[in-house]
């Protein structure tokens, strides 16, 4: 069964969503008034915030392009919510054509958008599923045929892991997506925290709880955690901006405002 809108009968339109919100954030269309009320109240508290959102979607752009440089051609973005302009198979598949991209998220209407939005697009797909369930992520991309994890790929976490409650255990999460990664892979993160953050942000961030995705804020050392052994890239764990801009004058006089860190390593054979 279908709504008027084409999508599953099944989906709470009651409840707003964190993807859809997020789409709000950016500029998309993929959002409906339950997900623009709660963005607004969100912004009121923090009037910067969807300069965040896009603070965050412009790093992982500039990651993409790295690991593009890097040879990396396909990618598994969990997390991904509604691919809209400029996302990750847009910037991939401008540099490299056959790159192949597997996006992955909980909300079943940002699935049902992004196979909309990837209709005729051989080289990326959308699948449902929760990053709490990592075994069947990979099992699903496997599927797809998209992906290949006897060689190196990227693995995209933008904004998702604080998603997961430490109850969930997400540094077993990401270590299992880790181990199916052969050497060469990269992982991409990025990851609110409490660290530099004035109250009404933090009161922001708690409003969270309305969606079915809450928030767990982290420190710095948490989130470098969860890159477990691999090889971070220069300049480390850092407030996004600050993560090889593209030039001097893209950095914020105060990049801690944007309330995130991010970082890139990678995965590297080890020594004998």
């Amino acid at each position: 069964m279908q709504t008027p809108d084409g999508l599953p009968a099944e989906i709470d339109l009651t409840r707003p969503s964190a993807a859809r919100v997020y789409d709000y954030f950016l500029g998309g269309a993929h959002n409906f008034e339950i997900d623009r009320q709660l963005a607004e109240q969100i912004a009121a508290m923090t009037p910067n915030l969807a300069a965040t959102m896009r603070s965050g979607r412009e790093f992982l752009r500039r990651a993409v392009r790295v690991l593009l440089d890097a040879g990396i051609d396909q990618f598994l973005d969990i997390g991904s919510g509604i691919p809209t302009v400029g996302n990750v198979h847009e910037v991939a598949q401008a540099a490299n054509a056959r790159a192949r991209i597997v996006y992955v998220d909980i909300d079943p209407v940002a699935v049902a958008h992004s196979h909309e939005l990837l209709a005729g697009n051989e080289h990326a797909t959308a699948i449902l599923a929760d990053l709490r369930e990592p075994k069947l992520i990979l099992d699903q991309a496997r599927a797809s045929g998209l992906i290949d994890f006897d060689r190196p790929l990227g693995i995209l976490l933008a904004g998702v892991v604080h998603f997961i409650p430490d109850a969930d255990r997400p540094a077993d999460v990401l270590a299992t997506l880790r181990a199916a990664a052969a050497p060469g892979s990269f992982l991409v993160i990025s990851h609110s925290t409490f660290e530099d953050q004035p109250q009404e942000m933090l009161d922001a961030q708690r409003l969270s709880a309305r969606t079915a995705t809450e928030i767990t804020l982290r420190s710095r050392a948490d989130i470098t955690g969860f890159f477990g052994d691999w090889t971070i890239l220069e300049p480390g764990v850092v407030h996004m901006p600050l993560w090889r801009p593209d030039s001097p004058s893209d950095v914020d006089e105060h990049p801690e405002r944007f309330g995130a860190f991010g970082g890139v390593a990678r995965h590297d054979r080890a020594a004998g």
